[in-house]
């Protein structure tokens, strides 16, 4: 009986680490840098950033948060109005009816960093 329970509790606490890992570590190092060139209002660091990393803004874009904030409006209060009108595009619409079943539209990427 007490295997069990040991198998039980080892077997939920594997499934519950799975649960709990957001993104790898390079994945979040890549977006971490997306949302250092936010701070700055250079095109050209802007557009070898997003090439370099090879970032899909439609999927990324909507999604992604940088220090509490959508990327959109961390760019815009830190003063990146060209970089902000230049993701506008991808933000999400406005929509009244709501799925039920989550897709991955839906997920958002939290991302904290120092400045």
């Amino acid at each position: 009986m007490k295997i069990q329970h040991a198998f039980a509790a080892l077997t939920l606490g594997c499934l519950s680490l799975g649960a709990t890992a957001a993104m790898s570590p390079d994945v979040e190092n890549k977006l971490i840098a997306v949302c250092k060139t936010g701070l700055s209002d250079s095109q050209v660091q802007f557009l070898s950033t997003m090439k370099e990393h090879r970032i899909n803004e439609t999927r990324v874009f909507p999604r992604l948060v940088c220090n509490g904030e959508t990327f959109y409006d961390f760019a815009v209060s830190n003063g990146s109005n060209r970089t902000a009108e230049r993701i506008a595009r991808y933000l999400p619409g406005k929509v009244t009816i709501k799925d039920l079943a989550m897709n991955h539209a839906d997920e958002m990427l939290y991302v904290e960093f120092d400045k």
